[in-house]
């Protein structure tokens, strides 16, 4: 992984996925700590075209909404995958935030 948390900073990290390596990068568009994260996203999955995540915080009492939206991702079987993909990772952080809780 290559992570430089900036504006205008880049990112890049390859995920395992079906016996194959999936190569995701993008930079990072926007940063308003603790509220919004924006970055670009191209992928194989994007079909090379540079889409955008947004995800929102917004605080629940002692808890925390994540919103992610991605836009501009192909309306295809691998546009479409990305729900799939963006439901685990979030579930994944859901996961291990709540085993700190504990």
């Amino acid at each position: 992984m290559i992570l430089d948390v900036k504006v205008e900073g880049l990112f890049y990290h390859s995920v395992l996925h079906e016996g194959r390596e999936w190569a995701h990068y993008g930079r990072f568009v926007a940063l308003d700590r603790p509220r919004r994260i924006e970055h670009t996203w191209v992928s194989e999955g994007t079909r090379g075209l540079e889409s955008v995540v947004t995800l929102t915080f917004e605080p629940e009492g002692n808890r925390t909404r994540v919103t992610l939206r991605h836009a501009g991702v192909p309306d295809d079987d691998f546009g479409r995958q990305h729900r799939e993909g963006w439901t685990y990772v979030l579930g994944a952080i859901e996961d291990r935030f709540a085993k700190g809780r504990r």
